[in-house]
């Protein structure tokens, strides 16, 4: 590993604060994590589904290993800050195969990668976090290894005991060596102050419109906060109301937001 890339992982990992949590605008693509770059981001952080719908998928572990790479290595060459990757479940079938996938992700730079669990038994997740924390090892990387949770995301088991649910995957998935706890879908100010008593490794969020603000979520005890998709949504809204202007009214003032042209353009010049 570089001295570049050992300085990023360190560097990455030190951005994980409740004091002020780390602030994720999710890219898609190399412009998108220009831009948030540009706009003051300490980090970039990928997104699967923006990803997923540039290329003409659907989300959901439909993206092969050989796509997401292509996009991690392209980011980190384009920018000066740490990449954390969105690797899904692992792009993998087994534990073996995910430990090639963070293997590869950790040549192509990225200084942490995030593996979600959907409805895989929590074993199996495990298994899977463990095969990556293997291969950070070997590879003499101290990636940062954030694991997800979709039991809120995804409405998974019962109500009553999803608190419960959800803490005894993070201490398992913790105890197979994730750094992080990302647990989307739970906005609740009394169920992410319980979440991030019980953790003994740092607490993500995604946040969106209605969410309390970063510093209000650090202040409950998260230490990053992430758009997910939501950035990648806004843009396709962007150009859908253009284009609806366009073919409806004839109108072109749905443009007038735009970044311009110059501004755009020397994302790409000489560094």
């Amino acid at each position: 590993m570089s001295t570049t890339q050992t300085d990023r992982v360190r560097l990455f990992r030190s951005l994980h604060t409740t004091a002020r949590p780390l602030a994720l605008a999710n890219a898609w693509d190399v412009a998108s994590a220009r831009v948030i770059e540009s706009a003051g981001a300490p980090a970039i952080a990928t997104t699967s589904a923006g990803h997923s719908w540039s290329v003409g998928a659907p989300d959901g572990d439909v993206l092969s290993r050989e796509q997401a790479l292509d996009l991690v290595g392209r980011i980190v060459d384009a920018v000066a800050v740490p990449v954390t990757a969105d690797i899904e479940g692992g792009y993998g079938q087994d534990p073996a195969a995910v430990a090639e996938t963070v293997t590869a992700v950790i040549g192509a730079g990225a200084a942490g990668v995030n593996i979600e669990d959907g409805t895989r038994p929590p074993a199996d997740v495990a298994a899977r976090l463990a095969a990556a924390r293997g291969a950070a090892e070997r590879a003499g990387v101290d990636l940062f290894l954030n694991a997800r949770i979709d039991t809120y995301l995804f409405g998974l088991g019962e109500p009553a005991t999803r608190l419960k649910d959800t803490l005894e995957r993070a201490r398992t998935y913790v105890e197979a060596g994730a750094d992080g706890i990302f647990v989307p879908g739970v906005t609740d100010p009394a169920v992410i102050t319980a979440l991030a008593a019980e953790l003994s490794v740092p607490l993500n969020l995604m946040a969106g419109p209605g969410a309390p603000t970063v510093s209000e979520l650090g202040a409950l005890g998260a230490a990053r906060v992430s758009l997910g998709p939501g950035v990648a949504q806004a843009a396709y809204a962007a150009a859908r109301r253009a284009a609806e202007a366009l073919y409806g009214t004839g109108s072109y003032d749905e443009l007038a937001e735009g970044i311009p042209f110059p501004d755009v353009n020397g994302l790409f010049g000489p560094r």
